[in-house]
């Protein structure tokens, strides 16, 4: 078996046998497998796709090239969620400690960023001290004390797409259907959860721009999780605009402490709760009520736990940027369009995501929203400011914001909720 047969085999549509799946995953997995030629059969995915029984069994490898973790010793049923990506979308942060808050362990193992969209880590690592790299053990006992961690996959667990996970951030395919699905349900189902929600994003600034390509994409997942015994649902959710007011790490986690606060942006606040009630409901734990653990403070208490056992300190100041550049609204009257793909390349290249899998991220770096679709401006009015370290960076923001917002044409609300599939 090598390599190049492997790719070819995909680059002229063919469709790869478990033997050339098993022995790619496990030979890249070992370093016999160059990243230019992984490189090469992504790209050769992305193009030409994968029927089913290649997407089950490319997972399959992936878990099989680590170890499987076993929460049945908690006292607690397991609920994780698992975000596709999306512009703005902070929502793990306030959510795993509300589900943790109503009675569920949440063992919520997050990535980094991937092209326009942020990572969760790279949110968390703005607080001071906080540590994304926990051992196993560690991670339980997070879990007994707290209720919920958040915390990057050990090296032992699908190890296969570790590598690969960054690999495709930088070699434009992230947005292939098979290689989503079979990164985020090898993760997940190596971590040994007992149910999975999923909150796959649709529109301009998710991976699935229409609603087809986001079902596709769902149903494929869920049944993975089904499959390996994973009780799995799937939220189908819009991303044709930022959620919430701001994209970039810290701007992002001061947002979500205001939401556990019980303030926040609504449409942050409605889809946590939406995602909260059926985590909870997959759980076993219908009657759980996330919305008075966001009043009555208890979430809040569970997200300075958390962040505190993983070394943060959730009173610290989390950084600001060095330069800041107030973009006015153009004209005046209702805003009817903000691309969020737009925002998020804005974000990125403010320095909040990153170029190569190498680079780092600046914490205090992204995009802050004055006005959301719906909302009446006047002209000159701040409608975004851009924040970054390094100012040269506003004209390569600025030039991709270019068209990105429309005043004065038909809006039309849409639900943040779209569909469910299960």
């Amino acid at each position: 078996m090598d390599a190049i047969s492997v790719i070819r085999t995909k680059r002229d549509r063919g469709t790869l046998s478990t033997e050339q799946i098993d022995w790619i995953i496990d030979a890249y997995t070992q370093g016999h497998v160059a990243d230019e030629q992984m490189s090469a059969l992504a790209m050769a995915i992305l193009l030409n796709g994968m029927d089913r029984a290649e997407i089950a069994r490319w997972t399959a490898a992936m878990i099989a090239s680590g170890e499987r973790m076993d929460f049945s010793s908690l006292p607690r049923p397991t609920a994780d969620k698992h975000s596709t990506g999306g512009v703005g979308d902070k929502i793990t942060l306030p959510l795993a400690p509300l589900v943790a808050a109503c009675g569920a362990a949440v063992p919520q193992l997050s990535g980094r960023g991937l092209g326009h969209t942020g990572g969760t880590l790279d949110k968390l690592e703005s607080i001071p001290g906080w540590r994304a790299l926990l051992s196993n053990a560690e991670m339980l006992d997070v879990l007994r004390d707290v209720g919920a961690v958040i915390c990057a996959a050990g090296d032992g667990l699908a190890p296969a797409d570790k590598k690969l996970y960054a690999l495709r951030d930088v070699t434009g395919t992230v947005e292939a259907v098979p290689l989503i699905a079979s990164s985020i349900m090898s993760k997940k189902i190596a971590e040994g959860t007992g149910s999975l929600v999923l909150d796959v994003k649709v529109g301009s600034g998710a991976f699935m721009k229409n609603l087809d390509d986001a079902t596709e994409l769902a149903r494929t997942m869920v049944g993975l999780g089904t499959d390996h015994g994973v009780k799995t649902v799937a939220l189908l959710t819009d991303m044709s605009t930022p959620l919430g007011l701001t994209a970039g790490n810290a701007l992002e986690v001061r947002e979500s402490v205001e939401v556990l606060a019980g303030g926040g942006p609504r449409d942050v606040v409605d889809l946590t709760l939406a995602l909260a009630r059926e985590m909870l409901d997959a759980a076993g734990l219908p009657d759980a009520d996330p919305a008075r653990a966001l009043a009555d403070g208890s979430a809040m208490d569970c997200w300075r736990r958390m962040i505190t056992a993983q070394g943060g300190d959730p009173d610290a100041a989390l950084p600001t940027a060095r330069e800041r550049h107030v973009v006015p609204a153009p004209a005046s009257g209702v805003l009817s369009r903000l691309d969020a793909y737009a925002v998020g390349v804005a974000a990125w290249r403010l320095g909040a995501g990153r170029a190569r899998k190498e680079d780092p991220v600046q914490a205090g770096a992204g995009v802050e929203l004055h006005a959301k679709p719906g909302d009446t401006v006047r002209e000159g009015q701040p409608l975004l400011t851009l924040h970054t370290d390094t100012p040269a960076a506003f004209d390569y923001a600025l030039a991709v914001l270019d068209g990105a917002v429309e005043i004065g044409g038909a809006f039309t609300p849409a639900p943040i909720v779209l569909g469910r599939v299960d």
